[in-house]
């Protein structure tokens, strides 16, 4: 049976970790709750260098460097994002999206171990990522559910940061599930460390679809204020990298993309939420 018509509550809080892992404190800051137990933090308006300021240390790390590897992560420029936005706080879970969808996407032994509600849901096109957006809009008469812009989903997982990535490589194992922690499989949400905005696992677990259309030049045409990418295209965009990806791919500016109707296990999503 499809839940009944969803409600946000409004939290203010100092949020500890979801795990034991995870000991550090995240400051405090408003999240937003549904009925369905998805979280939604908000992601303040301002100001960021979006893409690869670094391309030659980006490359460096490929196992056979190429000086073109980070061209479409280029030129880095300003990007503003005028205005607020609310974010999930993790991916969305198998346990969310079979409440919503009514189905099981992925592998079969995902939905069949211990604590599988909390695993990040995969093999998803961003096809059914689309629907999905939609189900929750009509479920839900006080937001509009969305996928984040591919400048929304950058901004908000530097959190402040600049350079490669927010944090060292050497503490990446800290906050990302990727090849060389993962055992090549993904993990439940939140278990690692968030970052500065207080999100989880916005580099490695799972790819998260955005909205945006792919095209490799899209730096040098896109406008400075709250891009929302090509109008058309063939392929759409997915941030992050994944618990399959080497550490080169699991960073904030590294831009993936696929046909929309593709679907792998290492492919989910993460969504926005806002007041209609």
């Amino acid at each position: 049976m499809k839940p009944s018509p969803i409600h946000i509550a409004v939290l203010i809080a100092s949020m500890l970790a979801a795990t034991p892992m995870v000991a550090q404190q995240i400051p405090t800051r408003e999240i937003i709750e549904n009925d369905l137990g998805m979280r939604f933090v908000k992601i303040p308006a301002g100001s960021f260098v979006m893409g690869t300021t670094e391309p030659a240390a980006a490359a460096a790390e490929v196992p056979d460097p190429d000086p073109d590897y980070a061209g479409d992560e280029t030129p880095a420029h300003e990007v503003i994002i005028s205005s607020p936005f609310y974010l999930g706080q993790t991916e969305v879970t198998q346990g969310v999206w079979l409440e919503v969808m009514e189905n099981r996407p992925g592998p079969a032994p995902w939905w069949e171990g211990e604590g599988w509600q909390r695993l990040p849901v995969a093999a998803v096109s961003w096809t059914m990522a689309a629907r999905f957006v939609e189900e929750l809009n009509r479920l839900d008469p006080a937001h509009r559910y969305r996928l984040p812009t591919e400048a929304e989903w950058e901004y908000a997982a530097r959190a402040g940061t600049t350079g490669l990535r927010p944090v060292s490589r050497e503490d990446l194992p800290d906050h990302a599930w990727y090849i060389a922690n993962s055992g090549d499989h993904a993990h439940a949400v939140a278990t690692r460390e968030p970052n500065a905005f207080g999100l989880y696992d916005t580099l490695g677990n799972v790819w998260e679809w955005v909205a945006d259309y792919y095209a490799p030049d899209t730096y040098t045409a896109a406008p400075r204020r709250d891009p929302e990418g090509p109008a058309t295209g063939v392929s759409k965009v997915r941030r992050g990298g994944s618990y399959h990806c080497p550490v080169h791919q699991v960073r904030p500016a590294y831009r993936g993309a696929n046909a929309p109707d593709v679907r792998y296990t290492v492919l989910g999503l993460r969504v926005v939420a806002e007041p209609r």
